[in-house]
């Protein structure tokens, strides 16, 4: 007869519980779903925090999220040196604004290197799910990751730009706070579109735009495509052997 607990031992991945798959899915940082988690953190600690402590909370776990998102991705050498370097100038500033906020204006710093992180990890995302062979539970999850993080790129990028024009971002409604500016940069990205914010001038609307047509193209293009190509028995396959998919 032959030998099943041999067979079990060479192939343990296929073999675990669904539940241990998922619980591991979540929490390796070699996966996008340890990425979607962080960046919901992220997205709440955002929008709930507003004292000017929380800028370095927010940065840390933006950095924790950019870091892992990398590592997922498997970016090429010139974007981690460059993104790191990006890290621990935002390290700095938040740093800065955290002990010495009367003397270093951090506040306006953060959401520009915000911006670069959130741009270089979903490039990451997008370029690795690109070369992936197989589509799993991890290339949807990649594919989402990358949506979110487009959001959330724009969001830091109208708080950015708010900071640094005279005129209020929102016009009437004023400069607009974090929470603000994340609620308009996903319902743009969403095309929903309530009306209750809109920027009073450019670049804010020009960007408006562009987070509007990139929304609907990702949703159109990366995850038509994935979700209509996924096979759902692959389950959480590309955890570890995605190394082979490029």
């Amino acid at each position: 007869m032959p030998d099943l607990s041999g067979e079990q031992l060479q192939e343990p991945g296929r073999r675990r519980p669904p539940r241990r798959r998922l619980v591991q899915g979540f929490s390796s940082p070699d996966s996008y779903g340890l990425v979607l988690l962080l960046i919901l953190v992220t997205y709440a600690l955002s929008a709930a925090l507003t004292a000017s402590w929380a800028a370095s909370l927010v940065l840390a776990v933006q950095i924790a999220t950019v870091w892992v998102a990398l590592r997922a991705a498997r970016a090429r050498r010139p974007v981690r040196v460059v993104t790191s370097v990006a890290l621990v100038v935002a390290a700095l500033a938040a740093v800065g604004n955290l002990f010495f906020h009367d003397q270093v204006n951090g506040s306006r710093i953060v959401p520009w290197f915000s911006c670069l992180l959130y741009l270089a990890a979903p490039l990451s995302i997008v370029r690795h799910l690109v070369r992936r062979r197989t589509v799993d539970s991890e290339t949807v999850l990649g594919a989402i990751a990358a949506y979110l993080m487009a959001g959330m790129f724009f969001a830091f990028l109208y708080h950015a730009v708010g900071l640094e024009q005279v005129r209020p971002f929102f016009g009437s409604q004023g400069p607009g706070s974090l929470s603000q500016d994340l609620f308009f940069s996903f319902t743009t990205l969403t095309t929903t579109g309530y009306g209750d914010l809109v920027p009073a001038g450019n670049p804010g609307q020009t960007f408006a735009v562009l987070e509007m047509l990139i929304g609907q193209l990702f949703l159109v293009t990366a995850v038509a495509k994935v979700v209509s190509a996924w096979r759902p028995g692959q389950g959480m396959g590309g955890l570890r052997g995605s190394s082979s998919d490029e």
